[in-house]
């Protein structure tokens, strides 16, 4: 009896984590909270007796074999420019979503985002200046225009679903056109060199794809696989990888080619054949056959954007940001951080993202709305 009622306490013990797991992940605050707590654990470790071990990781080597084709990667190198990738392919399939049958579906609401993006990285340049100009610093204008937009949207993902989803849709929009504006004025200003075969070789295959895409085909194999050499060509060119994410979900179709009659005699069928499974010379794996089986047939006649948004948002969520704040959260904290902060480069950044990039965007947003501009 004893050894019956501990396998109980066991088991409902095992119940409780596993409800507690769920009830957590299935919390539309879940994400943002997951990468609060990657960043806090990344600045106590850079800051702790282990401070090696945290430099150790993000130098370790990792390579990538493909036929003849070797890329080398260190695992900082490997979350920044690779998995965020995807990050980047998420976002801009919510967005072009949006632009097609959504919040930015019209050509005002989308330049709203827009324009408030280019006050948003005009307020902090122009700061920054205030303090530097004339002094050979004044070239770094270019570091606070810029916003983070991975830990943008993961604080934004922190309040739930008391934000409203029109102010997500364009807070999301908004920092993905601050990110690509960004990536332009690096690869103007801060770029001494560009790959132009690379570059070349990244608009072919960026054409490919478009022409998959009208060509009407669905694969997501075909787009994964295109859209990795892709990435490979706008990695080598010198522009910043992850707008490589952007592009390939610009290209990924948005409809589905479903034949209405033949999807509902198919799902018929399988009904039929699961009602017959509930009989008692059929096994378990039966029934779970059948289910599947109709699980498929529903995928079929999704669109590649709705699949490929909603198979990847959680490893995007759940593992992709988190392992991104750990990398990049990273933070000495020292009395001599403490004395730099006053000098006339901190003071620019700091200003020019706190208060710059606030008055750009509320400026600009409340411009536009009271001149009926967008």
């Amino acid at each position: 009896m004893k050894t019956v009622k501990n396998t109980k306490d066991a088991r409902s013990f095992t119940e409780v984590i596993q409800s507690t797991f769920q009830e957590f992940f299935q919390k539309s605050s879940a994400a943002g909270i997951t990468i609060i707590v990657f960043s806090a654990i990344a600045i106590l470790w850079v800051n702790s007796p282990l401070s090696d071990l945290y430099h150790d990781l993000l130098h370790q080597p990792i390579d990538v074999h493909l036929a003849t084709l070797t890329l080398d990667f260190t695992f900082e190198h490997f979350v920044n420019d690779g998995l965020m990738v995807i990050f980047f392919l998420v976002v801009g399939l919510e967005i072009k979503r949006e632009i097609l049958v959504g919040e930015l579906s019209s050509a005002r609401k989308a330049a709203l985002p827009m324009i408030a993006a280019v006050a948003g990285m005009i307020g902090p340049g122009a700061i920054y200046l205030m303090f530097n100009y004339g002094t050979d610093a004044a070239r770094g204008w270019g570091v606070p225009v810029a916003t983070d937009i991975a830990f943008a949207l993961g604080i934004l993902a922190l309040l739930g679903k008391r934000v409203p989803s029109g102010l997500k849709i364009f807070l999301a929009a908004l920092a993905i056109v601050d990110d690509l504006l960004a990536v332009l004025v690096i690869a103007i200003f801060y770029t001494s060199t560009l790959n132009m075969a690379m570059l070349g070789a990244a608009v072919i295959i960026l054409a490919i794809l478009f022409a998959g895409n009208r060509a009407g085909i669905q694969s997501i194999r075909f787009y994964g696989f295109v859209g990795f050499f892709l990435w490979v060509a706008v990695l080598f060119s010198g522009v910043h990888a992850t707008i490589a994410g952007v592009l390939l979900a610009l290209t990924i179709p948005s409809r589905s080619r479903i034949n209405v009659d033949a999807f509902t005699k198919r799902i018929d069928r399988l009904q039929t054949k699961l009602a017959q499974t509930d009989r008692p010379q059929h096994a378990e794996t039966d029934r779970l056959d059948v289910v599947h089986a109709i699980e498929d047939a529903c995928e079929s006649v999704q669109s590649p954007l709705h699949r490929i948004e909603h198979g990847i948002q959680p490893w995007v969520s759940f593992f992709i940001m988190p392992v991104f704040a750990l990398v990049n959260a990273g933070i000495h904290l020292n009395m001599t951080m403490v004395g730099h902060l006053t000098s006339p480069i901190a003071l620019g950044v700091a200003l020019g993202l706190f208060a710059g990039k606030q008055i750009g965007v509320f400026t600009a947003v409340w411009a536009s709305v009271r001149f009926k501009i967008a």
